[in-house]
């Protein structure tokens, strides 16, 4: 390793405040143990038929989860955060890791569906509470789709994009790295899921983005091999997920949605317009991160991962607008206020997720 390696702190090393949370952290702590032991368990399901109780202690934590994250006014941080590990443990079994295959055992594991459910349903109706569904149905979608776009391709600078730009130091700037290495190592996986069945353009178009996604097939032009790069230019960790006790509750729940609407072929609407805003308000995203490597001066290599992303996701958002969700609007007239559904939410939770980012950067500093 080079000497500038940075060593993160462990999330689960931080203190809470009070001594009510310090034990709720503590027993979600347990019971995350306790479920990864569950999932390299032989024969899961046949073991917790012969034996429930195997699973009591943990299903007690997640039930008390559930209640303190979505059942109160005041939602409980690590009570989201407990939720949403657990949930992504169980959906990142939909990927190959190129692991050991003994990983994958308890892939189709009946109790593992029943506990994504159940935080999904929990969770999902939390979401949507925050969004106004009726008011999305009664808007023209195309008009709307094209003045969101239109809106989010050159945003006013946050606060959070001003800290980033200006005022982040380079240990912050190998942190965001971190952070971003959960999705920028394993970029556009989880886009095939929603790619077979019948031929047409926006199939089509949906494949391209996908191809450019993975370097036309060549692993030195994949967008994770430049963000590897990038990581590997500090001496920092490039496995995927290296820095996975790092991400905020907010990042993992990005993830989650996306394992959940692409999973789901009846949101393939909301999937859609979620892509659609995700590559049409990526490059302003990535030029504050290019503009931070640039005032820090950082090497080409540091950066590349921003500068490819700038290039191409403006071309991705013009495809995704025009061919693919415009496209379903004809398509789909009575459900296309779904796009626009999708949209809004892969907005609200990339607004939140990048609050988070910032949050964790300052903590860090």
């Amino acid at each position: 390793m080079q000497s500038n390696l940075v060593i993160f702190p462990k999330t689960e090393a931080a203190k809470s405040s009070t001594e009510t949370e310090e034990k709720a952290i503590s027993k979600y702590d347990r019971a995350e143990e306790q479920f990864i032991e569950l999932l390299a368990m032989e024969d899961l399901d046949k073991k917790l038929d012969a034996k429930p109780s195997i699973a009591s202690e943990f299903e007690q934590s997640l039930s008390m989860a559930i209640g303190a994250a979505y059942g109160n006014d005041r939602s409980d941080e690590q009570a989201h955060r407990f939720l949403q590990r657990i949930l992504y443990r169980i959906n990142r079994l939909k990927l190959f890791w190129y692991d050991d295959l003994q990983h994958y055992t308890n892939e189709r594991s009946l109790y593992l569906y029943s506990c994504r459910d159940k935080i999904e349903a929990a969770w999902q109706q939390w979401e949507l509470a925050q969004i106004d569904v009726s008011a999305l149905q009664q808007l023209d979608v195309k008009q709307a789709l094209i003045e969101r776009a239109s809106a989010d391709l050159n945003p006013p600078l946050s606060e959070s994009s001003r800290y980033i730009r200006e005022e982040m130091p380079e240990a912050g700037y190998r942190h965001l790295l971190a952070i971003g290495s959960f999705d920028g190592l394993v970029e556009g996986s989880r886009l095939c899921y929603v790619l077979g069945g019948a031929a047409n353009e926006v199939q089509c178009t949906l494949v391209r983005v996908l191809l450019e996604e993975y370097g036309n097939g060549r692993l030195s032009r994949k967008h994770s091999t430049f963000f590897a790069q990038m990581l590997a230019e500090f001496g920092m960790n490039t496995e995927p997920e290296g820095y996975f006790d790092l991400v905020p509750w907010e990042v993992l729940a990005c993830a989650n949605h996306n394992f959940l609407t692409t999973d789901r072929k009846r949101y393939f609407l909301r999937y859609s317009g979620a892509l659609t805003y995700f590559e049409v308000a990526g490059p302003a995203a990535y030029k504050n991160y290019l503009a931070a490597a640039q005032r820090l001066e950082l090497s080409e290599a540091a950066m590349g991962y921003w500068e490819l992303h700038i290039r191409e996701d403006e071309r991705h958002g013009r495809w995704m607008l025009d061919d693919v969700a415009l496209s379903l609007a004809e398509r789909y007239p009575n459900d296309a206020w779904e796009l626009l559904l999708g949209y809004d939410q892969e907005k609200l939770m990339g607004d939140r997720a990048a609050g988070a980012v910032v949050r964790s950067i300052r903590q860090a500093e």
